[in-house]
């Protein structure tokens, strides 16, 4: 059974093999685009196991994703196929400055996703759930069978990790942050970026940031991630800055969800609060390498070898 076990919604990703406005482009890429399978999937390649709860179209985009993911490592048994509504899809749009996505996901098949979905043996015998702002904004069901597995994580004593992962396109016009505190403060590993802090308690200052997270008896864990400028971490008694990994970027999405796969790797194999943080940075930076969400992830081994200063031999 896995260890970690998330749900949620992936989708087809476009990437275009050149930058500037999706009008002038006609050349893409495919990828698989998901916070939560991204996390599942860095999971597995740093040597854990994860359980994936989604639904995909019965098209050629739900087969493309499901044969990924589960070619990745991760036990997709809770994936289903769903014949009456389609695979969600988005776009990215590249620039010299910055990568905008669009997204076309409204109807999709894990839009209706509910508690039915929701098995509570399964969830049970994991240790982590882990969990982001995105699923229950996708409709009311969704939102429904998030709460439903939170409540099975509890009485079976799993571990809730939570990234509030704000996605202001997906809110409109409506105010998600009364529902995201909700989750967060249920939640006992918060991993969260330095702007989604800022909007959710109003204020951009990392130790009042810590105070109130560490003050909720739950909440043990905390990451408070800020790209290219590093990221802080604490425990109940250990607070540390871990500096930024050397990288060079080509494309920022995706780099938090590695950041939380290795911090929950870490937590899993019961390392050191700053040792997490460490591991989580350097998987951070590596996913910026590349283009795509998962293709940068690192395995088990070239991260410890990162960890311990090996250089690797290419020829």
């Amino acid at each position: 059974m896995p260890e970690l076990i998330t749900l949620g919604e992936t989708m087809a990703s476009f990437s275009p093999q050149t930058s500037g406005p999706l009008r002038y482009i006609s050349d893409y890429k495919i990828h698989i685009a998901g916070a939560e399978s991204n996390v599942a999937i860095g999971i597995t390649k740093l040597g854990h196991s994860a359980g994936f709860i989604s639904a995909l179209g019965n098209d050629e985009f739900g087969h493309y994703i499901l044969n990924f993911i589960r070619g990745e490592g991760v036990l997709c048994d809770k994936v289903k196929f769903d014949s009456e509504h389609p695979t969600g899809i988005m776009f990215k749009e590249t620039s010299s400055s910055e990568t905008r996505v669009f997204y076309y996901r409204e109807n999709s098949a894990a839009s209706f996703l509910s508690p039915q979905d929701i098995d509570e043996v399964y969830i049970a015998r994991a240790k982590i759930l882990h969990l982001t702002g995105i699923t229950p904004i996708l409709s009311s069901s969704c939102k429904e069978a998030l709460y439903t597995a939170m409540a099975y994580a509890k009485k079976h004593k799993l571990l809730i990790s939570f990234d509030p992962n704000i996605r202001k396109k997906l809110w409109k016009n409506k105010d998600y942050r009364p529902l995201i505190k909700d989750i967060l403060f249920q939640s006992n590993i918060i991993l969260l970026g330095l702007d989604e802090a800022e909007t959710l308690f109003e204020t951009n200052k990392e130790d009042e940031i810590l105070d109130i997270l560490l003050s909720k008896d739950n909440i043990q864990y905390v990451a408070i991630k800020n790209g290219a400028k590093g990221a802080w971490v604490a425990t109940k008694n250990k607070t540390g800055f871990i500096p930024p990994y050397p990288c060079s970027p080509v494309d920022p999405i995706g780099a938090g969800d590695a950041f939380n796969a290795a911090f929950l790797s870490g937590i899993l194999e019961e390392k050191d609060i700053l040792l997490c943080g460490q591991m989580a940075a350097i998987a951070g930076a590596l996913a910026t390498e590349t283009h795509g969400d998962v293709e940068g992830l690192p395995t088990k081994e070239k991260l410890e070898a990162l960890l311990n200063h090996k250089k690797e031999i290419d020829r």
